[in-house]
């Protein structure tokens, strides 16, 4: 007998992952990718946008020959601020912009200036000024400097959007992607803002759907439910939204460390977004406020300069057990400078310099996490990847939020998960199980408790 599986495509920036889960959010099967970058027009790289459309279809070609699968339902996610401008026939007109991709300062000034200046803008739309990084100024870049290609657009859609029109043929627009630092949504009026009615573009953008909508597939197979996709980064965040009913803040911790809080409700101040916080938008279509931490790339780089300074390899520091002796041999006083600024030789042993990283880092995570926590009934954090795994890192953030109930969450693949769980009524009929999430408890002990 054939095993159920749904099909979700996670596209990232360098991995392009296909994985099957049956009914029980088990993985059975996986496939990863990576492809080599192309250029856009001024030489910029961007991502291969036809690498990426054959090998959607080639794994979905892979899948559906495997006897032991029935496909059900297929979905995507993938990263956000990168649209794909599609004409009447369903057609790419362009690469794939990179987001990284340096925006014209003069075109940035032209655009803020009529629309009421950074700061009011940004408030309203709940994104700070990210350049490229806002999707909808590529868009208006486009407008701007190719305006024949302008007229061409049917629909720019989203990433993740695109991915799912391959399979239904159907082009829409979802929330998620529409609502993280685009520079689309009123965040105040809850609808598109009104500028892109003024410029011409709100014709541009599909018809938005519910996350949890389906198409039938043109796509050739059996009878399986395509999904409309999602944001990476809203996608995570649902195994969470799904498990627990307790009101709780994910630290997502990788290059980036992101502090989401989906029990804050409360619009962003203009403090709060000069701090780098912004809003996502969940699923179920309401604000998350999130704050960002560079802290996975200080700390790679700084790790890197301990182990050449003290001869040791970088590799040792993944593994070292929480010891408060040496937690307590540190100068606090240092904790106000910044730790790349700090010299090696002060330090006696690799592992006191690797604590005080640590020490700092966490300090400054707690300033990061208290942005989005202010005002809310939070009561419990939740880490995942990679410094869920660092026991050191752990054990501090504990001790600098020692009202909290602080865990280490694991599970296989959240985003990938999430993307899945959105549509989950249409292709199981099992309930969600209870055990998606793999927690362990770290206590913040009773004394020494750290308030820095």
């Amino acid at each position: 007998m054939k095993k159920p599986v749904i099909a979700v495509f996670d596209v990232g920036k360098t991995n392009k992952k296909l994985f099957l889960f049956d009914e029980h959010y088990k993985i059975v099967f996986e496939r990863s990718a990576r492809f080599l970058e192309t250029q856009d027009e001024d030489g910029f790289p961007c991502e291969n946008l036809e690498s990426l459309r054959l090998s959607v279809f080639d794994s979905l070609h892979e899948v559906f020959r495997k006897a032991e699968f029935e496909i059900k339902a297929i979905n995507f996610s993938s990263y956000g601020a990168s649209f794909v401008y599609i004409d009447e026939d369903g057609r790419s007109l362009t690469p794939l912009y990179n987001y990284l991709k340096p925006y014209p300062e003069e075109l940035k000034n032209e655009f803020y200036s009529k629309y009421g200046g950074e700061e009011y803008f940004s408030h309203q739309t709940s994104s700070p000024v990210l350049g490229s990084l806002n999707s909808a100024m590529q868009l208006y870049r486009v407008k701007k400097e190719q305006p024949e290609l302008f007229k061409r657009i049917k629909y720019a859609l989203h990433l993740p959007q695109y991915l799912s029109f391959l399979i239904s043929g159907e082009a829409y627009s979802d929330i998620t992607s529409i609502g993280c630092h685009t520079n689309l949504w009123d965040f105040e009026n809850n609808k598109y803002h009104r500028w892109l009615e003024e410029e011409g573009i709100l014709e541009k953008l599909a018809p938005i759907v519910a996350a949890d909508t389906i198409f039938p597939a043109a796509f050739p197979g059996n009878n399986y439910g395509v999904g409309i996709g999602l944001h990476d980064s809203s996608a995570a965040l649902i195994p969470y939204l799904v498990s627990f009913t307790e009101p709780f803040i994910l630290i997502s911790t990788g290059t980036w460390c992101i502090s989401f809080n989906p029990f804050n409700a409360s619009p962003l101040t203009k403090e709060e977004l000069k701090s780098d916080c912004l809003c996502y938008m969940q699923y179920q279509g309401t604000p998350v406020k999130a704050s960002r931490l560079f802290a996975g790339y200080e700390h790679e780089k700084e790790v890197k300069r301990i182990s050449e300074y003290f001869n040791q390899p970088g590799v040792k520091y993944k593994h070292l057990q929480f010891n408060r002796n040496v937690l307590d041999r540190l100068d606090k006083n240092e904790l106000n400078i910044p730790f790349s600024e700090r010299d090696l030789s002060s330090f006696s042993s690799d592992v006191e310099a690797y604590y005080s990283l640590m020490l700092h880092l966490v300090t400054e995570q707690k300033k990061a996490t208290a942005l989005v926590l202010n005002n809310s009934v939070v009561k419990r954090i939740f880490v995942d990847g990679g410094f869920s795994k660092n026991a050191i890192y752990m054990n501090l953030l504990s001790q600098v939020f020692p009202e909290m109930e602080v865990f280490a969450a694991s599970m296989a693949q959240a985003t990938a998960m999430g993307t899945a769980l959105a549509i989950h009524k249409s292709w199981n009929s099992n309930a969600v199980p209870n055990d998606l999430i793999e927690l362990k408890f770290y206590a913040a002990p009773s004394h020494k408790r750290m308030t820095n």
